[in-house]
């Protein structure tokens, strides 16, 4: 892990080898570069293997016993409902695998770190009082900066912090907390199923001035949070998503941010904002006030002002975000980017092309040709894709009987790694269960019905037959770049600070896209399908 020069780790490394069998824990403790230690995966019958970053190696050739196993669960603290457990007073985490009769038949030990100073980058924002939500990719270290956000400010700025622990993950097992949080106080939650209620108790019983929270998954823990922070309660948390964009979409997590609700506008109103009649607007100030996108360790896009930006996105207006991060020497420099150009691929870096995530993902259905294409010298598009649908807890049958007479060209499959989406309700999006979490770490887009009805089943593939996109002729890809060239010389040649193309489909954005990084120029996307178009800057 690099690490600048105000940052230092504390590990406790030994405390976990220990719990090791001899002949796992010795191979470790030989490398030179145990310190970077992952996890250890042990599996009933099969090889133990050590992962590091960027390699994962077998530790012995013998296969793991079940003698093994008990080895480390003799040695550790009692596995919870979410079949977790820990190494008293560090911040270890060991999960477990059972098989059907509840026989514990696989180990994950993972080595937990507090990493110190890894907030400088926002320690600002935190210390402005102002709630802070902070959102990225699994593994990108938002528990770790949630973890020194509470150390922060009750060490340092000397307020009454309490962190709301799911599964010990913040503070480490046993009933003292890790010093890794300063003299912030925890309450630990039996099981993630009841976070809400602590969350609410924290606030009603013990009068903290900050709450910390990982990990808001749910539609009451949402609701929970909206209600601290209307008694004046500073949150920081994290939550699933990478970008607002994510939230904005997400009908569980939406709250968070103000929610999103369609209002139907008036004649005059309609023709005034030049829009639809029926648009959506944020029906409430959001719960946090300033949002933070993780892109990598020491490296962040800021959203200062989330109520302003999310009624700009809803009204397709160009917005910035803020990117700050920290180079070699521990300096912090800051920038202004495109929103659309802050979206993040799945390995966590900036795409080289600023498009948007949602313009890359697999083309739904099969669009007809409208006319024979003209001979361009330009790129050919990809053919269009069938968009391949994981049910989860809809019923089939229904799904099955609304396709057929559906303009959407759809396809069931069994497993997540056939799927371009995942498909569930409402009450099975609550349970934030195993498939769920899958799906999001992959990246999958997860759709959600209100109830297992065949209206709301029709009315989702409406809407995914709307954002099928049309596919472009040779004739349309060379008129855009005819476009693109020409705002392009407005910019250069009349001062211009921007340029807005006309609306296009995806894959003609992406190659507007990829012609102004060739021209020096910055680009985003904005709007909404069908009037979604790209806008040049000066860089």
């Amino acid at each position: 892990m690099l690490l600048q020069e105000n940052q230092w780790i504390d590990t406790d490394l030994g405390a976990i080898i220990e719990k090791l069998p001899p002949a796992i824990a010795e191979p470790i403790a030989k490398r030179e570069d145990k310190e970077d230690l992952l996890e250890v995966i042990m599996d009933l019958g099969r090889a133990p293997q050590a992962r590091f970053p960027g390699e994962t190696i077998e530790l012995a050739r013998h296969e793991i016993t079940e003698a093994d196993l008990q080895h480390v669960i003799e040695r550790i603290g009692a596995f919870g409902g979410d079949n977790r457990a820990g190494v008293e007073r560090t911040l270890h985490r060991i999960s477990a695998i059972r098989n059907r009769g509840g026989k514990i038949v696989g180990l994950t030990v993972r080595v937990g770190r507090a990493v110190y100073g890894t907030i400088r980058i926002i320690e600002d924002l935190v210390l402005t009082g102002k709630s802070v939500l902070l959102l990225g990719r699994p593994g990108v270290g938002k528990t770790t900066m949630l973890r020194e956000v509470a150390r922060v400010l009750a060490d340092d700025a000397l307020r009454r912090v309490i962190v709301v622990d799911t599964s010990n993950e913040i503070a480490g097992d046993g009933d003292i907390p890790h010093a890794g949080i300063g003299h912030a106080r925890r309450m630990q939650v039996p099981t993630p199923s009841q976070q809400h209620d602590l969350m609410i108790e924290a606030v009603e019983n013990h009068m903290p001035e900050v709450i910390v929270i990982d990990e808001i998954g749910t539609e009451l823990e949402a609701t929970a949070s909206r209600t601290i922070a209307e008694r004046g309660v500073q949150l920081v948390a994290t939550a699933h998503g990478n970008t607002i964009e994510n939230l904005i979409t997400n009908p569980t997590l939406s709250d968070l941010i103000g929610g999103i609700d369609a209002v139907t506008l008036g004649d005059d109103e309609a023709r005034r904002r030049r829009t639809q009649k029926t648009v959506l607007e944020r029906k409430a100030p959001p719960t946090f006030d300033i949002l933070v996108e993780i892109r990598g360790r020491n490296d962040v896009n800021i959203h200062a002002d989330v109520a302003d930006i999310v009624d700009k996105m809803l009204r397709g207006y160009p917005v910035t975000a803020e990117r700050r991060f920290m180079d070699d020497e521990g300096q912090v420099h800051r920038t202004q980017v495109p929103v659309a150009a802050s979206a993040m691929s799945e390995n966590g870096r900036s795409e080289r092309s600023p498009e948007p995530v949602r313009d890359r993902e697999p083309r739904r259905g099969a669009p007809q040709r409208r006319e024979e294409p003209e001979h361009v010298d330009t790129p050919e598009e990809p053919p269009a894709q069938t968009s391949h649908i994981l049910p989860y807890g809809v019923n089939k049958g229904k799904l099955q009987q609304a396709m057929a007479s559906s303009s959407a060209t759809v396809e069931l499959v069994s497993e997540l790694a056939e799927a371009d989406l995942l498909l569930t309700t409402k009450n099975f999006y609550r349970r934030r269960t195993r498939a769920l979490l899958d799906a999001e770490e992959q990246g999958k887009p997860v759709y959600v019905l209100r109830k297992n009805t065949m209206t709301q089943i029709h009315q989702f593939l409406r809407a995914l037959a709307r954002s099928q996109p049309r596919q472009a002729t040779r004739a349309e890809v060379g008129k855009a770049i005819e476009e693109a060239e020409q705002a392009a010389s407005r910019i250069a040649d009349e001062g211009d600070q921007q340029a807005d193309l006309s609306p296009q489909v995806a894959y003609i954005r992406h190659l507007q896209h990829v012609f102004a990084e060739e021209h020096g120029l910055a680009s985003s996307s904005t709007g909404r399908e069908p009037t979604r178009r790209v806008v040049l800057y000066r860089r």
